[in-house]
């Protein structure tokens, strides 16, 4: 991620507040203005990260439905850019975005970003992250001048990589995030394992899904955690995603309990250029293609998963790596489900009593799997994710 200003300057601010406890329902904002889409049960989360408002119309073309965070920002000229769009942000908080005007469009806060990577000095040279009181007293500031709006809190690669020498002195310590939980009413964090510079993590997908179990176990399951996905080259000049990776990412974020998705767009080589995606047709339309497919879902996302519904035997190896998140309406089952190895395997999985997998629809792939009985097999490539939606036989169900 960019820098943001200084931390430490808007801490000198800081005085005591009264703590106001995080919370996952967000009901005071009115459904009927863009800045309450989080209520909405038909709408899935699916943001950018720091984007121009000038381009908000066309992530809006491509199933983007909020902007997180605003370079330099909020200035008056994006938030009206942002309004006219009709395009929800989560935005640092001044005192310009606090005024009235703009209540319909400001959906949340953001907090600085990354604060539990090492911070930048004045005189060069970086110092350690931002402890987790610092931080805590920064948003009970922020939410004094606004108790309504969640506060969004994006961390770095620490949460699914101990190793990350980005932590400066706190390296290898991942308690430090038991702290930094309790920081924000929505939790984030970015890690691109498609392009990243390290060898032991460059295609390691299934980093993206520990942070997202990492984040969730820290903070007791009582808040919503985003993932951060890569979509462009980022800083890796040789590799661009494909739009089968960029799936895979989102799909196994969600599988183990991601409840929105930020893209990130920028490319800083070969050269810098802040909206990308615009630029990689292929990769724009497969990530098109994905939004599609989350809102066509974001009511059966928003449900209640159905806990020990299925069993994942492996077929083909001894363990197995294939973990899935269950859901269900009226008239369907439906099981989304992803490997987190690097080997091809095959499972079975076995569905409730009641409902036979003689037909067993694979969402976006054009192909059904037929099978007698109540358990059906299917094989999944590295990182593979693939949608289950089984028709229950419960009357009225045609």
């Amino acid at each position: 991620m960019r820098e943001w200003p200084r931390l430490f300057l808007l801490l000198a601010l800081l005085s005591s507040f009264a703590f106001f406890p995080p919370y996952k329902a967000f009901a005071q904002q009115s459904i009927t203005s863009p800045a309450g889409f989080l209520d909405q049960p038909d709408i899935f989360p699916v943001g950018v990260w720091l984007q121009d408002p000038k381009n908000a119309d066309r992530y809006k073309e491509i199933g983007i439905n909020f902007y997180a965070g605003l370079w330099d920002g909020p200035t008056e000229r994006q938030l009206r850019q942002l309004q006219a769009a009709q395009m929800p942000v989560f935005a640092p908080q001044n005192d310009l975005a606090l005024q009235n005007k703009y209540r319909d469009i400001i959906a949340g806060w953001m907090m600085p970003d990354e604060p539990d990577n090492a911070q930048a000095q004045a005189g060069g040279g970086f110092g350690p992250p931002v402890s987790a009181d610092v931080l805590l007293q920064l948003y009970r500031e922020m939410k004094a001048r606004d108790q309504k709006r969640p506060i969004l809190l994006n961390l770095g690669q620490g949460v699914a990589w101990d190793q990350w020498h980005g932590r400066g002195t706190r390296t290898n310590h991942p308690e430090d995030y038991e702290g930094y939980v309790r920081a924000a009413d929505i939790l984030s964090f970015d890690i691109y394992p498609i392009t990243h510079n390290d060898g032991g993590i460059r295609g390691r997908l299934d980093y993206v899904a520990r942070g997202v179990d990492r984040l969730i176990g820290w903070s007791g399951n009582e808040k919503p955690v985003w993932s951060v996905i890569e979509a462009s080259r980022v800083s890796n000049a040789d590799i661009l995603p494909t739009g089968d990776q960029v799936r895979n990412l989102v799909w196994l974020s969600i599988i183990h309990g991601a409840e929105g998705i930020i893209y990130f767009v920028h490319q800083f080589r070969p050269g810098f250029v802040e909206a990308s995606l615009f630029d990689n047709v292929s990769l724009r339309d497969a990530i098109t293609g994905v939004n599609q497919r989350l809102q066509s879902l974001a009511g059966v996302l928003k449900s209640e998963s159905i806990q020990g519904a299925i069993s994942i035997e492996p077929v083909t190896s001894s363990y197995n790596n294939v973990s899935a998140l269950v859901k269900q309406d009226d008239c369907h089952l439906y099981v989304f489900a992803g490997s987190l190895s690097k080997f091809s395997t095959e499972v079975e999985f076995g569905l409730p009593g009641g409902i036979n997998a003689d037909h067993v629809e694979v969402l976006d792939e054009t192909r059904a799997i037929s099978n007698d009985g109540s358990s059906f097999r299917d094989n999944f490539g590295p990182y593979a994710t693939h949608l289950y939606k089984i028709k229950k036989s419960a009357a009225g169900c045609g």
